[in-house]
């Protein structure tokens, strides 16, 4: 007859399970990690709407989590998945960040959330600016690309993807890079 600590509701658990591809043990792990970050912050049993109104601030989640520490696209990321856009994240938002970079999430959401994690201006496609950004993060820590070769590069991508000619990738043109290039989904994933 101990005290056995509730951290979510059957009902909870169930919702969680419906919208993610985890089993309740993996939630409870991800809630172990989620808590870790900020133990002075998120509490042992999630109480009515904490799971979406208990943030962890975007610098703590960067800084702490070690799946997103090394990732150059790491603050993109948390905003996309942050219901506030800035980046500072829920209980949810990280379920779902870690469900779509579990490897049991289909490849057609990993492609999904690809997509917006590389349309940095949010305007449904990924344009020069997107691409220009995405290649100074990939390559930041290097710095042996020149603001001539990344063009370069962009324009090349541009070039390959583009199939409407109007200099910019929609979904389905990026849905097409992407399925050319099975390499990069095998590393859009964390492990929990």
């Amino acid at each position: 007859m101990g005290n056995k600590l509730v951290t979510f509701t059957d009902q909870q658990f169930e919702n969680y399970q419906d919208c993610t591809f985890f089993t309740r043990k993996e939630i409870l792990r991800v809630f172990k990690r989620f808590r870790e970050v900020r133990p002075d912050l998120v509490p042992k049993q999630m109480k009515k709407n904490q799971a979406v109104s208990v943030r962890i601030p975007l610098e703590d989640s960067i800084e702490k989590l070690p799946e997103l520490h090394e990732n150059p696209f790491k603050k993109r990321i948390c905003e996309v998945f942050s219901r506030d856009g800035k980046g500072n994240l829920s209980f949810e938002d990280f379920l779902d960040l870690l469900s779509v970079f579990s490897e049991q999430a289909p490849r057609d959401i990993k492609v999904f959330y690809a997509f917006r994690i590389y349309d940095f201006d949010g305007d449904q496609h990924i344009g020069q600016e997107d691409l220009d950004q995405a290649v100074l993060l990939l390559t930041k820590h290097t710095q042996e690309l020149t603001p001539e070769d990344r063009q370069q590069i962009v324009e090349k991508v541009i070039e390959e993807g583009d199939v409407d000619g109007d200099g910019k990738l929609s979904y389905m043109e990026f849905e097409h890079v992407i399925l050319r290039a099975p390499e990069f989904l095998s590393t859009f994933h964390i492990r929990i």
